[in-house]
């Protein structure tokens, strides 16, 4: 793998569809290919934590969460500001 981008991954730590092993294997490829990245997990937040419309209901596997959503947007303006001065 060649990756020349610098990579940010906003993930929702409770994410039923992308179990803890796959964490780490995206981790360590990652390290593997040399990338300048960086993974935030959000706690308490699953697959779709910034879609307002996938419902409140983490159980369901998909819901919005306020604070992830909020948390991830500002790391998000942190990367580009970092990427585009």
């Amino acid at each position: 793998m060649h990756i020349k981008a610098k990579v940010l991954a906003l993930h929702g730590a409770d994410d039923p569809n992308v179990p803890p092993k796959e964490v780490t294997a995206f981790e360590d490829e990652m390290r593997l290919a040399g990338v300048d990245w960086q993974l935030v997990a959000n706690g308490r937040a699953v697959h779709s934590f910034t879609d307002s419309n996938a419902g409140n209901d983490n159980s369901k596997g998909a819901a919005y969460n306020e604070r992830a959503d909020l948390r991830s947007w500002e790391a998000m303006k942190q990367f580009f500001a970092e990427l585009l001065g």
